[in-house]
């Protein structure tokens, strides 16, 4: 389908339209962007998160409001990226009352950090408290400089 707005090609119109109504596969074959990527990165834009760097660890701070802590997943993938997620879900209301308001935000929270080469990743905790997440990980220690090596010189 051709989809132009005034004559012009609009990629917004254009990647909706695909997001919409064509099918998975297709969408992986014209290198358009998947639902869950679009999920994921809306996700990930909107999960606040603080970073800190103390003198032996890094902390990450990330607000998850609604969240018990059985539910939030944090784990380390290709060696270096730390990924944390959650989803917070609407309750089901059993009574007969409806919505007048709904501005709290549901879905998936997410974020996803680099870490640097000095984190210990067998060196990681997380604490949940009043719905924020906070992520320890441990720095690894300096290297020792090498101490110079005497070679004894033999009569040959």
């Amino acid at each position: 389908m051709d989809v132009r707005i005034f004559g012009l090609e609009n990629p917004l119109i254009s990647t909706l339209h695909h997001l919409m109504e064509i099918p998975e596969e297709t969408e992986k074959a014209l290198n358009a962007p998947t639902r869950s990527y679009v999920r994921d990165a809306r996700a990930m834009a909107s999960t606040p998160a603080d970073v800190k760097e103390y003198p032996h660890a890094y902390a990450f701070v990330i607000d998850m409001p609604g969240l018990k802590s059985g539910e939030i997943k944090v784990h380390v993938e290709d060696d270096n990226l730390l990924v944390i997620s959650g989803e917070r879900r609407r309750g089901d209301d059993k009574e007969d009352g409806k919505y007048l308001r709904m501005e709290r935000r549901m879905g998936k929270l997410m974020r996803k950090f680099s870490l640097p080469a000095d984190a210990n990743t067998e060196g990681i905790s997380a604490a949940c408290q009043d719905g924020v997440l906070t992520v320890t990980v441990e720095k690894l220690p300096p290297p020792q400089p090498k101490k110079p090596k005497t070679i004894e010189v033999r009569v040959a």
